[in-house]
C-alpha cells in the first residue's frame, strides 16, 4: 500500500482532478474488499470507496443476451456504486432493475447478504446508501429479460434516435448503440483526446420544485405531487452558453452540453467549484431555483 502522489489519484478520476491520498489499495473481489475496509477501520483511517472515479457505475450485459440496462451504457464506473446513486438514464433507471445487494455494514464488521431494493429508499439519484460510508456495496443482482429485448423505450429523444413510438421494445444492441450515439455527441463517452468528456457527467441534478415555482415556458415532467425541471435549460436560459470557460479557462462548461463541467487541464477541484457555484448562483438569481450537484465531493463543499 504505497503512498499516491497527487497526479497519481486525479488519474483514477474521470474529471482527471484530485489531490493525495495516504493510502491506494486496489480490491478486485468482494472478499479483498471486506478486507481492504476492517484494515482500514483497525488503523483508524478514514475511508473513500472509488469505483470507476465518476459519481456513476454499470457493467454492460447486452452480449449476453440480458436487455433493460442498455439505456445506461457509456455511463462510466463500477456497478457496485448504481444502487448508491439510483443510476439512471434516457428512461431507465437502476430502481426499475435492482432485486437486492450485499454490503458490508463497518458498523457491525459484518456481510449482509440479500438486503432488498426495496430497504434502500431508492428516489430520483439518491439511495439511504448515499452521503455515508458505514456501507459497501459488495454484489448487485438485477432482474433482466433474457430475449435480447430493450427495456420499453421511455425516452422522447432516444425513441426519435431509434425511429419508434415511445413505450416500444427493440433490439438491446440497438438502443445500445444509439444510447452511445446520443452520448457521444454531448462529450458523455469518455475519451481522453476530448476535454469535454473530462467530467463526472451531469454536475447537476435537475431539480423538482412545486409547480407553482416552475419558470414560464420551462420543460417540465411530473414527479408526484411535484414536476421536475430540466437543470440544463435552466442553465442555458439564465445566459450560459456551452463552452462557458471558469477561472483561466482550466475549467468551462462542455462546448457540447451546458451541464456538464469539464476539466480542460491545469486546472484545481477549487477552479471546478468556482465554475459550479456560478452556475448555481445565476440560476437562483434568475429562476429562484436551487440546483443540486450530482456528484460526490469529497474534502470540499460547493
Amino acid at each position: 500500500m504505497a503512498p499516491v502522489s497527487t497526479t497519481e489519484l486525479a488519474s483514477l478520476t474521470t474529471l482527471r482532478l484530485g489531490g493525495p491520498a495516504r493510502r491506494l489499495v486496489e480490491a478486485t473481489t468482494a472478499d479483498a474488499v471486506v478486507d481492504a475496509v476492517r484494515a482500514a477501520d483497525a488503523a483508524g483511517e478514514p475511508l473513500l470507496v472509488l469505483g470507476g472515479g465518476s459519481n456513476v457505475v454499470v457493467d454492460d450485459a447486452v452480449e449476453q443476451g440480458l436487455g433493460g440496462l442498455e439505456c445506461l451504457s457509456g455511463i462510466p464506473g463500477r456497478t457496485g456504486a448504481t444502487p448508491v446513486q439510483n443510476v439512471g438514464a434516457y428512461g431507465v433507471e437502476i430502481a426499475d432493475l435492482l432485486v437486492d445487494v450485499d454490503l458490508y455494514d463497518r458498523r457491525t464488521g459484518t456481510v449482509r447478504e440479500h438486503v432488498p431494493a426495496a430497504d434502500l429508499g431508492l428516489g430520483y439519484r439518491t439511495s439511504t446508501l448515499k452521503g455515508r460510508d458505514d456501507a459497501v456495496v459488495l454484489r448487485v443482482r438485477f432482474a433482466l429479460p433474457g430475449d435480447g429485448s430493450s427495456a420499453p423505450v421511455r425516452y422522447p429523444e432516444l425513441a426519435r434516435a431509434l425511429g419508434v413510438e415511445p413505450g416500444e421494445r427493440v433490439p438491446a444492441a440497438a438502443a445500445r448503440e444509439a444510447v452511445l450515439a446520443l452520448r457521444r455527441g454531448k462529450g458523455m463517452v469518455l475519451d481522453d483526446e476530448d476535454r469535454d468528456t473530462w467530467s463526472a457527467g451531469s454536475f447537476f441534478t435537475n431539480p423538482i420544485v412545486d409547480a407553482a415555482q416552475a419558470p414560464e415556458g420551462a420543460p417540465r415532467w411530473p414527479a408526484g405531487e411535484q414536476v421536475k425541471l430540466p437543470a440544463a435549460w435552466l442553465i442555458q436560459h439564465a445566459g450560459f452558453a456551452r463552452g462557458h470557460a471558469g477561472p483561466g479557462g482550466r475549467v468551462a462548461l462542455s462546448g457540447k452540453h451546458v451541464l456538464a463541467l469539464t476539466h480542460r487541464g491545469g486546472g484545481s477541484a477549487e477552479d471546478l467549484l468556482v465554475l459550479a457555484r456560478e452556475v448555481r448562483d445565476v440560476v437562483r438569481a434568475t429562476f429562484g431555483v436551487d440546483l443540486v450537484p450530482e456528484p460526490v465531493l469529497v474534502g470540499c463543499r460547493l
